[in-house]
């Protein structure tokens, strides 16, 4: 089943809840194609990119290595099968869970400790006003930078490369970005979030 959408339809509290569990799929999707290019035959296509991975110590010998991204000007990004973080020097770190895209935010613009479970990461909550700018950049940023990847995928490796990672994805039961149409749909998630931010800061804090 294939998932999209149109950025210039007019915004509505349905069609706010329809997007946001679009873009629930749209990372969902991201984080295991992110999973299958760690297992890449050719060799670990993070590492190739400049990623560091970070192994589990012998206490947390369950979790999985993460992977963490030094981008320029104080960015960095952190790669985990549950989420993804993103920080900026002077602007603070947005994280979005995998199955609640609901960004939520920290004054941390950098992780202390290695988040091996979603119960590591620093306090997260929902932006207070004067936080709500940084939070919306951030999140953004995030979106840009998925977009970015997804673009130099497809120039390095081919779109039939991430049609192939999509094989196991396709299980007749998840909804399924194709993957001619994955970097058109984190820029048409960018343009919505822009368009309404208040739809994607609503929900719970996480604790």
């Amino acid at each position: 089943m294939s998932i999209g959408g149109d950025a210039s339809e007019r915004l509505g509290p349905e069609c706010d809840q329809e997007r946001i569990d679009r873009a629930v799929c749209l990372l969902s999707q991201q984080i295991w194609c992110w999973g299958r290019d760690i297992l890449r035959p050719e060799g670990n296509w993070l590492l190739n990119l400049g990623f560091s991975r970070v192994r589990p110590p012998a206490e947390r010998e369950n979790c999985s290595s993460l992977y963490t991204l030094n981008l320029p000007g104080g960015r960095c990004v952190v790669l985990r099968a549950f989420g993804v973080f993103y920080g900026a020097r002077q602007l603070g770190g947005v994280y979005v869970a995998r199955y609640k895209f609901q960004p939520r935010y920290t004054n941390c613009a950098t992780l202390k400790s290695p988040p091996w479970k979603a119960e590591d990461l620093p306090k997260l909550r929902r932006p207070t006003s004067m936080q709500r700018n940084s939070c919306v950049s951030l999140t953004l940023e995030l979106i840009d930078w998925i977009r970015d990847y997804e673009v130099n995928i497809a120039d390095c490796l081919g779109l039939e490369y991430r049609r192939s990672t999509l094989t196991e994805w396709d299980d007749g039961t998840r909804p399924v970005v194709p993957a001619e149409e994955v970097a058109s749909a984190w820029r048409e998630l960018s343009l919505q979030v822009a368009a309404n931010p208040e739809a994607y800061l609503l929900g719970k804090v996480h604790e």
